[in-house]
């Protein structure tokens, strides 16, 4: 098998446009931007955190037109909305002096090979064999990130306080397992059957805690579930 070039050469490859390939058509888009944050008053007058509302609900219209089977075409479009975010927020950095999209495309790249041992060496090119379980990987996924940010200091530090409740709280569930965290009292796992009548907002916590813990052990995605219970109590044609 042929080895991979080094991923610092991957990522020096030309973004002018006329040049064929990928790194052309991802050339256009930049130049575009950039022109329409020249030129447009609108989008000259973005800013990082007047976009983050665009951002949020790009990801769910991806998400949404994942979920309900919507044809390639509608997901391709709904993928380029996402990318033009994240264009537009590494636009608004270089404008500023601070990082450009290829300082982000070349992090995330370091990245990717970094978090992935069983599968690149150091210097980006692929290893001879690749006989890692997933098990493995988790852990040492976990242990790269570990590693990275050496001043966080439990399994639940870095996930975000605007991560939706259900989606939280499954996030946390899924670390906590991963770190062999046990809590004093573990939430219910079990298939949840109808609940009793709850008193108080903290009653309520419980339960959907519990709710969580049980999609969670039957491999479901709580959040989407609701997302698409949602959608056939009340977003469902007539």
């Amino acid at each position: 098998m042929a080895e991979q070039a080094p991923i610092e050469r991957l990522l020096d490859g030309p973004t002018a446009a006329g040049v064929p390939g990928r790194a052309c058509e991802l050339g256009e888009l930049l130049g575009i931007v950039a022109q329409l944050r020249e030129h447009c008053p609108w989008m000259a007058a973005l800013t990082h955190a007047s976009l983050v509302e665009y951002l949020l609900e790009e990801a769910f219209e991806v998400a949404e037109t994942i979920e309900t089977g919507a044809d390639d075409a509608e997901l391709r479009g709904e993928l380029g909305d996402v990318l033009l975010q994240v264009v537009l927020h590494a636009r608004l950095a270089e404008e500023r002096g601070s990082f450009t999209f290829d300082d982000v495309a070349r992090g995330l790249s370091a990245k990717m090979v970094r978090r992935n041992p069983h599968v690149f060496r150091p210097d980006g090119t692929l290893r001879d064999s690749f006989p890692a379980s997933v098990a493995e990987i988790v852990r040492k996924w976990d242990a790269v990130k570990t590693a990275e940010r050496p001043e966080r200091t439990g399994p639940f530090e870095g996930i975000p306080d605007a991560l939706p409740a259900l989606a939280k709280a499954q996030k946390f569930l899924d670390r906590a397992e991963r770190a062999g965290f046990r809590r004093a009292q573990s939430p219910v796992v079990e298939p949840v059957e109808t609940p009793e009548p709850f008193e108080t907002e903290e009653e309520l916590g419980d339960l959907l805690l519990a709710v969580v813990g049980s999609a969670r052990a039957k491999g479901f995605d709580a959040e989407r579930a609701l997302r698409g219970a949602i959608r056939r109590q009340f977003v469902a044609p007539s």
